[in-house]
């Protein structure tokens, strides 16, 4: 028998992580704190000064090719002035380090730290500034070229795949699957109408609610979270606010007509900025749906995830997107 039995997934020492980063990075004396374990494990490094958060990738989860594309990106959007939290270089200048785990080699970013904090309703100011922020990354990501390894989000990669994939979640719940078959088959017809020939398409965050951008006061906004960017028509990411404001609905922390008026100050900062055609802010209430299949569908190929599709978890998952495809989905 070898000496470690076989491992998927390790949890590296905090302690020997803090050793780790002090030396390799030049930090001095640094303390490190676990604070999430995700798609991959997110750390809090403080030194003296100062503070930092670590990323630890899991292999199974992301490739080195593709940690590489997202280092890129946010290296180039730093240099174009996006605020975003961006990729360190160690004393050597290494953005990405190789670390030996029980399950084989994990590798390591260390990122600026996003100061402020989410809000989870912004006010006009802060919402004129993340349009225009937005605007700043896309007129970025529309053009710059990576290595190829990120995947694509359309059609295919949003509403047919995630089904497929969570399938057999669904054994016991057959006609909850045809419902979402049904409205997976009406948002492609949806979007099949709509001319998409001059939506605009680059890499985009793909998750873009409160959660994953901080504010200092109303002047200052800061990106962080691109673990699962990819490419695809860029109002992709005005999408995924609009859904933080569908829930803000939802919750009756606002109602329609705030929320409305919300994405219209949005969409206008963005304008002076970028163009954004009336036809691609109607395609947003059908790649809404894909949002959420995409998510859905990622839960089984993740074993931490999975726990989403216990039968009570999965039902409440589909009670809330009945309640979006009532008010929200495919509409005009």
């Amino acid at each position: 028998m070898p000496s470690v039995f076989p491992t998927s997934y390790s949890t590296f020492d905090s302690s020997a992580l803090a050793s780790f980063l002090a030396g390799t990075y030049g930090l001095g004396p640094a303390t490190c704190q676990l604070l999430l374990r995700g798609v991959g494990d997110t750390y809090l490094v403080q030194t003296a000064g100062d503070r930092f958060i670590l990323r630890v990738y899991r292999a199974t989860h992301r490739s080195l090719p593709q940690i590489e594309a997202e280092t890129t990106l946010l290296l180039a959007l730093q240099e174009a002035g996006v605020p975003v939290s961006y990729p360190l270089a160690d004393l050597n200048g290494k953005v990405i380090q190789a670390l030996p785990a029980a399950e084989g080699t994990r590798h390591a970013v260390l990122f600026t730290y996003a100061p402020g904090q989410s809000v989870p309703q912004l006010n006009p100011t802060q919402l004129r500034l993340l349009g225009q922020q937005m605007a700043q990354f896309h007129n970025v990501s529309a053009h710059i070229e990576l290595n190829g390894s990120r995947w694509t989000f359309d059609v295919e990669t949003t509403l047919v795949q995630p089904l497929e994939q969570v399938k057999a979640a669904f054994t016991e719940f057959p006609e909850d699957y045809a419902w979402l078959q049904e409205v997976a088959r009406q948002t492609q017809d949806r979007l099949a109408r709509l001319d998409t020939s001059g939506f605009s398409t680059g890499y985009c965050h793909f998750d873009l609610m409160p959660k994953n951008f901080h504010f200092v006061g109303d002047a200052q906004l800061t990106f962080f979270d691109f673990d699962f960017f990819g490419r695809g028509w860029l109002v992709n990411d005005l999408m995924t606010f609009w859904e933080q404001l569908c829930l803000d609905v939802l919750s009756r922390r606002m109602t329609q007509e705030e929320a409305k008026t919300a994405f219209a100050t949005l969409v206008e900062a963005y304008r002076a900025h970028r163009p954004l055609s009336e036809e691609e802010l109607r395609a947003i209430s059908s790649l809404s749906v894909g949002f959420w299949f995409f998510y859905l569908g990622f839960y089984p190929t993740h074993d931490q995830f999975t726990p989403h599709l216990l039968p009570h978890r999965l039902q409440q998952r589909l009670h809330l997107f009945r309640r979006l495809h009532e008010l929200f989905w495919n509409r005009e």
